[in-house]
Formats: structure tokens, C-alpha cells, sequence
């Protein structure tokens, strides 16, 4: 208890917390301590130096080597920061303190050192009061609907009510009143759609997340014959694995973290689609997706070309790549070159192939990827001295190398075995 007083957090592949259905982040800080009230429980260690993020559910702290959560429905009382001179001149780390009830350890005070180079302290503290408030955890249909019970009641008594006419200074105070009762009722009529606009828009973000889950367990999962034929449409199955970023990571909300909470959120995004594509996909088609995906909370390409860069220094599964000719592309670090010229070389010593040889979209329908992708890999493999290039009106049409076949002593000298003999052979066979 000692060592781990707080539960652990479930992170991605990528380092990024995994968020409920209904959970959304709301604020991100750097260099956090969770320190616990060490006069009333001083066996308990406090947590150093990690990335503190606040969604509407939970307070979440993740290191190098650790990940814990503390859940905002078991936070009883948030203290007010206090302002001193320590503070006001920046000598002293900002702190928030709030009183946390947890089963394995009791009541207890918690501290939260922010010890990041930062102004957006106090609005973190605005933040988590917010979050708080609001008990985004808690389902708040039935005490929404016994609120406007109560309004709708106290104005049908207010509309039966006798109306006197008033003349004079208090006539004109009457009117006035009536004015801003008739503004604040707009309002709240107002404000009272958009909740019912945003619980609709919730359950369809559930019935969007629940679908694409189902699509992502494949055809393994068990389903009824009416699911299946839901799910029968190629095009629907597109769209909603392309769906669904419920909480895109923002300037506002991640501040100094930007790029690199953003370089996470990416490379648990581009996953499903990086499979399909055959383990590679171009850098502007990721741009497309990846920004459908946030819906209005769009990124520029110069945030997505830098998030990309930090995936060397996060150690991710994937990684950015250029090749030779300039074009950038999103790559699966499994995927390696030695297994791709494999299939290559195994394609260009099929007999049509050393005749003929083979185009991009040839390489493409070998490899699953698209023609462009294929493509820069024929030059790869060029370049490493596998092909020769024929370039003709028609395009380029690759073939193997034969050049380190061909002994330049007696260049008509036809050794028995090797890529020269069976590339005679074929040329014999087609012209016989």
C-alpha cells in the first residue's frame, strides 16, 4: 500500500490514457507531483515529476515507468489556492490541495505541485473545479428533467396569476422586470434544446464507438444476422472506423504538451488504417483522416509533420519516413525493407516478369498498398541494385538485375545456374 497507494491507469501502445465512452480530456500539465498528507499517513510515497491530465471523469499522472488515476467522484472537498508572496514572485511551485476519500487508505489531503514552467495554473484549478462541478460521471437525466418540472410549474402559476396594471415609476420598473424574465426564460429554453441537442449527440457518439469496436473485434466476434447485414456495407465500415475522435488534443487544453500529446493521439489513430494499407500510407492521406476524425478541431500540416518527428523519441510502433524522391510517408516499424524486397524479388523472377517486367501497380497488387507507395519502393530497390529501370512512353517498367550476373571477361558466357540463365530461358521460351 505503501509503494501504490493510488490505482493504475490503462495507457495505449502509444503512452495515452484510454479514455471511458463519455470521458473526454479537458487539461494537461507538466512535471506534476502527487504528494499525499504525510502527517496523517506518512508510510505513503509520493508520485515525482509526471504529466498530469484532467478529463471530466478523472485526474490522470503518467511517468516513464508509472501510470495512476484518481477519479473525481471520490474528491470531497477542493481547496481554494492560496496566494503568497512565495507565489505572486514565482518562487514557489503552485499547489492545489483537495481532500480525497480512498478505500485502501481512508480520508486523506492530497497535494498537487505543479513544477512546469507555466501560466495556465489558475486555469487548471478553474478547470478541475469545473470538471468537478459538473459530475460529468454521474447520469444527470433525472435531475435535469425534475428542474424543468419545476420551472415549467412556476411558470403556469406565474402566467395565472392576475395581472394589475401599474402606472408611473413603478410601472416602468414593472416592464423592465418583465423584459428580463422574458430574456432569462429565452435563454433557458435555449440552453435546455442545446442539453437535449448534446445528450443526442452523446448516445450517438456511443452507438458510433460500440459499432466501430465491433468492426475492429473482425470477423471473429460473435453477432446476430441483423448486425451482419448492418455491417455488410464496405463503405459504412469505412466511415466508422474513421469516426470517432471523441476527445481531440488541443492548444487550449494541452498547452506546452501540444504536439507531443498530439504525436500520441496520432499514432494510436493512424494504427487501423496503417493495417489496412498494407503497413504504409502517405503522409497528406493520414492528413485527410486524421483531421476528419477531429471534426471541428482541425490541425495545420506544419503540427502534424512536427508531431510525427516526436514519434522517434516517444518509441512507438511507427515512424516517419522519406524517401529519396521527397515523399513522406507513415510506416509500420514491423515492416522492413529486407522482407519487402523479398516480395519483390520474388516477383520479377516470375517468368511474364523477367520478360516483361512489372509496372507499380504490378508491385501494388503484390504488396496491398497503393500504387504511388509501390512505386517509391521500386526505386528503393533500385537503388540497392535489385532492379533496372526501362522508362518508354508508357512509364516505368522494372526488371530484374542482371549486371552482377554477367561475367565481363566473356560477357556471352552463360553460366549454368543463377537470375541469367532462367532470364535466357524465358526470353527463349517466349520467342520460340
Amino acid at each position: 500500500m505503501a509503494g501504490k497507494w493510488l490505482p493504475t491507469a490503462e495507457l495505449t501502445t502509444s503512452g495515452r490514457p484510454i479514455l471511458s465512452v463519455e470521458e473526454v480530456e479537458c487539461f494537461y500539465l507538466s512535471a506534476v507531483d502527487i504528494e499525499p498528507d504525510l502527517a496523517t499517513h506518512p508510510t505513503l510515497k509520493p508520485y515525482t515529476a509526471g504529466i498530469l491530465t484532467l478529463t471530466t471523469h478523472r485526474l490522470i499522472w503518467i511517468s516513464s515507468d508509472d501510470a495512476v488515476s484518481i477519479s473525481l467522484s471520490l474528491i470531497t472537498h477542493i481547496f481554494p489556492p492560496k496566494k503568497s508572496l512565495k507565489s505572486m514572485l514565482s518562487i514557489s511551485s503552485p499547489r492545489v490541495k483537495f481532500e480525497l476519500s480512498l478505500s485502501s487508505v481512508g480520508s486523506t489531503s492530497v497535494t498537487l505541485v505543479m513544477r512546469g514552467k507555466s501560466d495556465n495554473h489558475d486555469l487548471f484549478y478553474e478547470k478541475l473545479w469545473e470538471a468537478w462541478k459538473g459530475r460529468a460521471w454521474q447520469n444527470s437525466g433525472v435531475e435535469f428533467n425534475a428542474a424543468a418540472a419545476a420551472a415549467a410549474e412556476v411558470d403556469s402559476a406565474s402566467s395565472m396569476a392576475i395581472r394589475v396594471p401599474v402606472v408611473g415609476v413603478a410601472g416602468i420598473m414593472r416592464k423592465e422586470q418583465e423584459m428580463w424574465e422574458s430574456t432569462d426564460k429565452t435563454l433557458q429554453d435555449a440552453f435546455q434544446d442545446l442539453n437535449a441537442l448534446m445528450s443526442k449527440a452523446r448516445e450517438m457518439v456511443k452507438l458510433a464507438e460500440r459499432m466501430r469496436q465491433k468492426l475492429l473485434a473482425g470477423p471473429n466476434s460473435q453477432s446476430s444476422n441483423a448486425g451482419d447485414e448492418e455491417m455488410s456495407s464496405k463503405d459504412v465500415q469505412e466511415l466508422l472506423l474513421s469516426v470517432g475522435i471523441i476527445s481531440p488534443v488541443t492548444k487550449e487544453s494541452a498547452g506546452a504538451l501540444y504536439h507531443q500529446q498530439l504525436a500520441r493521439q496520432l499514432a494510436d489513430f493512424v494504427r487501423v488504417p496503417l493495417e489496412r494499407a498494407g503497413g504504409m500510407i502517405n503522409l497528406i492521406d493520414v492528413y485527410c483522416l486524421f483531421n476528419r476524425a477531429r471534426g471541428t478541431e482541425l490541425i495545420s500540416p506544419d503540427d502534424l509533420l512536427q508531431a510525427c518527428t516526436l514519434w522517434e523519441k516517444l518509441d512507438v510502433s511507427i515512424m516517419l519516413r522519406k524517401f529519396d524522391s521527397g515523399v513522406m510517408v507513415i510506416q509500420s516499424k514491423s515492416q522492413s525493407d529486407e522482407e519487402v524486397f523479398g516480395r519483390i524479388r520474388n516477383l520479377v523472377m516470375k517468368p511474364e516478369a523477367l520478360r516483361a517486367g512489372i509496372s507499380a501497380s504490378d508491385a501494388a497488387m503484390t504488396l496491398g498498398i497503393a500504387p504511388a507507395m509501390a512505386k517509391e519502393h521500386l526505386l528503393a530497390a533500385e537503388s540497392n541494385g535489385l532492379l533496372c529501370r526501362d522508362t518508354s512512353p508508357d512509364g516505368f517498367r522494372f526488371f530484374v538485375n542482371l549486371f552482377p550476373e554477367i561475367n565481363l571477361d566473356d560477357i556471352y558466357l552463360v553460366k549454368e545456374a543463377g537470375i541469367y540463365t532462367s532470364w535466357v530461358v524465358s526470353v527463349g521460351t517466349s520467342t520460340s
